[in-house]
């Protein structure tokens, strides 16, 4: 059985571990009350008709164990990926390591830690978990996926086990994250209704969607958000083209 850990977080992490339960409500911030209408109807007509399906992500930090609170260590960073542009749901699109559930999974956490080994190599071993999140739906793809929360001050080895499957893994600083310059807004032309939701432009990728609203919410609960420019909105496919103007990760605040 997978236990939750949540005294394993280290001082810099604990501030996030003790405001999880406030994620909700900042994910939904940025999000119309329209929209999270049109969302939470979805997510009940396909428990109804028998189309919603379990899922869980990894939400893995990793950095110093030692380093105080109040600040970020320079070596903490967040587990990400890109799925394989050639996937029939969210091809090409940055994501925490993650997927459906197996009947024989141990609940969500057990999901998101089979998921990840079989994604990216991780040693499970190495982890703790910390906490489980409230189940979130994504209409395109009809899951209601669970965020699970974990830490480890070393993870080893990460990389993209099967190519056609995962395009990139990557252990992206948190810095990168934080850093004003490198977040924006992004929107999908071909959305009824248009919404705009925060991204972050990296040097390899483009965060947008569930999991920038993820990252987003994390940032604000742990205290962590700088002021950034929310009015710089961009079209998904914009935005995509911005990424050759990237230079690294830029951790660097202004």
């Amino acid at each position: 059985m997978n236990v939750l850990n949540p005294q394993a977080a280290p001082a810099w992490l604990q501030p996030l571990v003790d405001n999880a339960p406030d994620l909700p409500q900042a994910y939904r911030r940025r999000v119309p009350a329209s929209v999270l209408a049109a969302i939470t109807a979805a997510g009940a007509t396909a428990t109804l008709t028998g189309a919603k399906r379990d899922a869980a992500v990894l939400v893995l930090f990793s950095g110093a164990p030692d380093a105080p609170a109040g600040a970020l260590p320079p070596d903490a960073d967040l587990l990400v990926t890109v799925r394989a542009s050639t996937l029939r749901h969210h091809a090409g699109q940055a994501a925490f390591p993650g997927g459906a559930s197996d009947p024989g999974d141990d609940g969500p956490v057990g999901t998101a830690l089979r998921e990840a080994t079989e994604e990216t190599g991780l040693d499970a071993t190495r982890l703790h978990v910390l906490a489980t999140l409230d189940r979130m739906f994504i209409p395109p793809s009809g899951f209601h996926v669970v965020p699970v929360l974990a830490y480890s001050p070393d993870p080893g080895p990460v990389l993209a086990v099967d190519p056609g499957e995962t395009a990139i893994v990557a252990r992206v600083p948190v810095r990168a994250f934080v850093n004003p310059e490198n977040r924006l807004m992004v929107y999908r032309k071909e959305n009824t209704r248009r919404f705009s939701g925060p991204a972050f432009l990296l040097n390899q990728m483009l965060v947008w969607g569930f999991t920038a609203q993820v990252i987003s919410a994390i940032l604000d609960v742990a205290g962590w958000s700088q002021p950034w420019n929310a009015d710089r909105d961009y079209e998904l496919e914009a935005a995509m083209a911005l990424l050759g103007d990237s230079n690294g990760y830029r951790v660097d605040q202004p």
